[in-house]
C-alpha cells in the first residue's frame, strides 16, 4: 500500500494532507461491501456453501475469472469468464487457468469440510469447453487445510530477514520447490525487480494495470476486482482530480517514482522463494498448478508464513522474453515450465482483497 511519505511527494507539501487526512474520514474508508464475501453466508445448498469459499481463491490481477452454472440439485459447471482476460500480461491465459485451478481446489476443500465429496471432472469437453464439472454427494471427509481458507491472503508487504525454521522448510517442501540459500535467492530477487520494471515501463502492460485500478472506497465497492488502492489519501487525490489515468501512466511522475521505490524495497525484503513447475504446459497442467498453489497457500498460512506471487518474469509477451528465459534457466529443469514464482517469508498481518459476491458469478439457467 502507498505510504504517507509518498503522498507528501505527490502533493509537494502537507496542506491538503492536513486538511483531508482527518481521523474521522480515514476511519470510514474501508470498502466493507467489497470485503463482505470474506464472511461467507449460510446456504442450504451445499454447492453454494462450498462456492462461497471458492471465490476467495487467489487469481491474477484479482480478475476472478470464474462463472458458475448450477445444474439440478447436485451439479456445478465452472466456466472461464472470457470478459476477464488479461490480453497484455497473460496473452495465452496461462495465469488465469492457474487461478481457476485454485478456485476448483478451494471448492473441493470447502465441500469436504461440510461433509460432502465432489466427483470432479476437469475440462470435460476439452480445452475450449467448461473448466470443470462437479457432482456433490454425501460422505466427504474434511481436509485440515480447509480451516485456513478464510485466513489465507497474499502478503504483499516487506518480509523480515528471519529465516524459516528447518521444520517449516520441511513442511512446505512437500508443496513446492523452495529456494532458501542466499546464493540461490539473490539472482531470483534481481530478476523479479527487473521484470517488475519491464511491466511498469511497457505502455501496453502498464495500461492494463491502470485500467484495472480501483481507487478508494466507492470505486472498490462498485467493482470489487482488479487492483485495489484503498489508502484514504489516494482517494483524496482521486477526488481532487490529481490521480488521473494520465498521471498513472506517466512513469516520470514523482508519485509513480515513489511507488517504484517502495515496490523495489518490498521485493528486496525477500529471504526465500517458492516455485511451482510442470513437465508440460497443457491446460490440465495449469489447472493442476492452481490446485497445488492453493494447497501451498493454505499450508503456509497454517505455518504463519507469508506468500506473494511475483510472476512478472513468467509473463509471455515480447518485452519480457529475456527475463522469461532466465526464469526458466534458474528455476525449471530443461523443457519444464515455471507456473508460479512466489516471495516467501515472515511478514506483518496480511489484509483481505475485495471479491464479487457469489450471486454475481452464478449463471442463471433460462
Amino acid at each position: 500500500m502507498p505510504t504517507r511519505r509518498k503522498f507528501l511527494t505527490i502533493l509537494g507539501g502537507g496542506t491538503i494532507l492536513a486538511a483531508t487526512g482527518a481521523t474521522g474520514f480515514v476511519a470510514t474508508r474501508t470498502p466493507t461491501k467489497a470485503l463482505a464475501p470474506w464472511q461467507p453466508q449460510t446456504y442450504n445448498d451445499p454447492r453454494k456453501a462450498a462456492l462461497s469459499y471458492a471465490l476467495l481463491a487467489p487469481n491474477p490481477h484479482n480478475r476472478q475469472p470464474w462463472l458458475i452454472e448450477l445444474i439440478g440439485d447436485d451439479t456445478v459447471i465452472i466456466h472461464r469468464d472470457e470478459e476477464r482476460d488479461l490480453p497484455q500480461t497473460d496473452p495465452h491465459h496461462r495465469q488465469l487457468f492457474i487461478g481457476l485451478g485454485a478456485f476448483v481446489e478451494t471448492m473441493v476443500l470447502a465441500a469436504g469440510a461440510q461433509g460432502y465429496k465432489v466427483d470432479l471432472s476437469l475440462l470435460p469437453e476439452g480445452d475450449d469447453g467448461p473448466i470443470a464439472s462437479a457432482i456433490f454427494s454425501g460422505g466427504g471427509n474434511a481436509d485440515p487445510l480447509a480451516g485456513q481458507i478464510l485466513q489465507r491472503h497474499s502478503n504483499k508487504e516487506p518480509y523480515s530477514s528471519q529465516r524459516l525454521s528447518d521444520n517449516q522448510i520441511a513442511v512446505l517442501s512437500d508443496f513446492a520447490t523452495l529456494y532458501i540459500d542466499e546464493q540461490q535467492v539473490a539472482p531470483i530477487r534481481a530478476m523479479t525487480r527487473r521484470a517488475f520494471d519491464i511491466e511498469t515501463n511497457t505502455p501496453h502492460t502498464l495500461k492494463e494495470s491502470v485500467d484495472l485500478m480501483r481507487i478508494g472506497k466507492a470505486e472498490i465497492n462498485a467493482n470489487p476486482d482488479g487492483i485495489e488502492l484503498s489508502d484514504p489519501l489516494l482517494e483524496v487525490l482521486r477526488r481532487l482530480g490529481m490521480l488521473t489515468e494520465e498521471a498513472l501512466m506517466d512513469t516520470e511522475h514523482p508519485g509513480n517514482k515513489a511507488h517504484l521505490r517502495e515496490y523495489h524495497a518490498m521485493l528486496e525484503a525477500t529471504p526465500h522463494y517458492a516455485v511451482l513447475t510442470t513437465q508440460n504446459n497443457t491446460r490440465s497442467d495449469q489447472l493442476d498448478s492452481g490446485r497445488q498453489l492453493m494447497r501451498l497457500y493454505l499450508k503456509a498460512t497454517e505455518a504463519g508464513i507469508g506468500l506473494h506471487p511475483v510472476s512478472q518474469a513468467l509473463q509471455e509477451y515480447a518485452e519480457m522474453k529475456e527475463e522469461y528465459a532466465l526464469a526458466h534457466e534458474l528455476l525449471a529443469p530443461k523443457g519444464h515450465t515455471v507456473q508460479m514464482l512466489l516471495r516467501m517469508g515472515i511478514g506483518p498481518e496480511p489484509v483481505a482483497t475485495p471479491r464479487w459476491p457469489l450471486e454475481s458469478r452464478i449463471i442463471e439457467n433460462t
